[in-house]
């Protein structure tokens, strides 16, 4: 299915399910693929809409790129719901559900899974340093470079690096690298003053594994105004749909 977005975008999207309207928005590197498999395990209490962010899958990608671009897409899968809806982010898809809940649209509910602020010493100017040198490598054609600076800049080692350049999903990767500079421009320490405005109940979770993402995910329920913390336990970076999902239908459910 394909919806239009306000500055003429097409944006595709699978809808399954009945009941309340849920909508997953993915992370980096993520054309709706990652999210799939959580749509028949919400499917039975929600109308589930997992869609493929602009510049990636099915989804056109109209210059120049905004975050508000983004919050539009958004804003035009709800009108499609015609409801108000609860949001589902996972990882930097989470920063794009709080933007469009802090921009006003008519969002009932969040829930985020392992949102990837960082409220560090010195994080602003580490992001800045990573967007200059991304928009480097991305300008220069060089999306190799690219991925190679977002795997290094998310922990792997040269080696991960490697043996990921070795891998079937490598060329698939590169065509997703340009929506990397996407998802960096919200990265960096939590945005206070947007996330003090997102007033709806907001399921702050993470896996449990990683330093990284919990210390990340305390600093956002902190700033909520009606953040509650969980942790899907033994939950990696990308998590069980069983684990998920029970979490899901409990905190989204009237």
């Amino acid at each position: 299915m394909i919806v239009v977005s306000k500055d003429g975008t097409r944006i595709a999207y699978e809808r399954a399910g009945s009941g309340p309207a849920v909508i997953l928005v993915g992370g980096a590197l993520d054309d709706g693929a990652e999210n799939a498999p959580l749509v028949p395990a919400l499917a039975g209490r929600f109308t589930v809409y997992n869609y493929a962010r602009r510049g990636r899958g099915g989804s056109g990608d109209t210059p120049p790129y905004a975050v508000g671009r983004e919050v539009e897409d958004l804003g035009a899968l709800i009108a499609v719901a015609g409801e108000p809806v609860r949001l589902y982010g996972v990882s930097s898809g989470g920063m794009f559900a709080l933007e469009a809940a802090a921009a006003g649209l008519p969002v009932a509910k969040l829930a985020l899974y392992e949102v990837p602020y960082d409220p560090s010493p010195g994080a602003a100017a580490r992001y800045d340093e990573y967007r200059a040198r991304l928009a480097e490598a991305l300008g220069g054609g060089r999306r190799d470079e690219a991925l190679a600076l977002f795997m290094r800049l998310a922990g792997s080692s040269d080696a991960d690096v490697e043996g990921a350049r070795r891998s079937p999903y490598w060329s698939g990767l590169e065509a997703l690298a340009p929506t990397l500079a996407y998802d960096a421009a919200l990265y960096g320490p939590p945005p206070a003053a947007r996330l003090a405005a997102v007033t709806q109940p907001t399921l702050v979770a993470t896996g449990g594994g990683d330093e990284f993402f919990g210390y990340a995910a305390d600093a956002v329920a902190a700033l909520l105004p009606n953040g509650v913390r969980a942790t899907f336990a033994g939950q990696g970076h990308v998590a069980d749909p069983a684990a998920v999902a029970p979490a899901l239908v409990e905190f989204f459910g009237d």
